[in-house]
């Protein structure tokens, strides 16, 4: 009898960011490729645009600003002047999904503009830009994705960091040209309940990040149990990109087939 060999139902990419880091970028993005995975980047300004190009890479999503913050007038106006020009670098490589914040991060991920709590009129000026996110992501072809961070170990002092806010605003919003960059990771740190939170997310899930806790390592390294998280996805009937955002725990050849493996059924 012949044994089937188990497949992702998922689309899987890699963050080159964070993959064969004592290499080239270019050598990433190649090796990555040439795994059978899409590539995932962060910042634009930070590459040869002409470069990734002509890479022949597919690129699964990007950072889609490059400053600005949601929740106040003149931060909301840079947002949108940043992601306009991410737009049209989107577009070259053709990049269907930019990344968003809750506002700018640093180079050490933490926020330019910091925010211990949230106001009514911040959530509503929020609101307000990612409807014109939304805008821009329409009459270009693309979707924002906003992600959930979590506070505790990475980002503090990120606002509109929780996936439950994150969610609470994406569906308020309710438009397909924004939805939610799901970060497994980052929720298991923040709020935990995850299957639970998948769940209630779905129908606004536009990519999935995953990583394991502690250390941020590929699936199979740490708490999360990831078979039960892609039968999870697989269950609500998701089938999109799956991104690993994490550190090899040993050798990066070794994350990515952990990383398959995890999301494969």
């Amino acid at each position: 009898m012949n044994q089937l060999t188990p497949s992702s139902p998922f689309t899987l990419a890699v963050c080159a960011e964070m993959i064969f880091c004592d290499l080239p970028m270019m050598e990433r993005i190649k090796r990555i490729s040439e795994r059978g995975f899409q590539v995932e980047i962060w910042d634009w300004t930070k590459h040869d645009i002409d470069a990734l190009a002509k890479s022949g890479a597919t690129f699964s999503s990007m950072t889609g600003y490059v400053s600005g913050t949601l929740a106040d007038a003149a931060g909301a106006d840079e947002l949108l002047r940043t992601a306009t020009e991410s737009v049209e670098v989107a577009k070259r490589l053709g990049i269907p999904r930019l990344n968003l914040h809750g506002t700018g991060l640093d180079g050490n991920g933490l926020p330019v503009k910091p925010c211990q709590e949230m106001t009514g009129a911040m959530w509503l000026k929020a609101r307000e830009t990612l409807n014109r996110l939304a805008d821009l992501g329409e009459q270009h072809g693309v979707t924002f994705v906003l992600e959930n961070l979590n506070t505790d170990v990475d980002h503090p002092g990120v606002p509109f960091a929780r996936l439950a806010d994150v969610l609470a605003l994406v569906e308020s919003v309710d438009r397909t040209s924004l939805r939610i960059m799901l970060d497994v990771y980052h929720a298991q740190i923040g709020e935990g309940n995850l299957i639970e939170l998948i769940r209630r997310c779905g129908p606004y899930i536009g990519e999935v990040q995953v990583a394991d806790v502690p250390g941020r390592c590929e699936p199979g390294t740490g708490e999360i149990n990831y078979p039960a998280i892609a039968n999870a996805l697989n269950d609500i009937g998701y089938r999109g990109t799956v991104g690993l955002e994490g550190w090899a725990a040993e050798d990066d050849e070794l994350a990515l087939e952990r990383f398959r493996s995890a999301f494969s059924l």
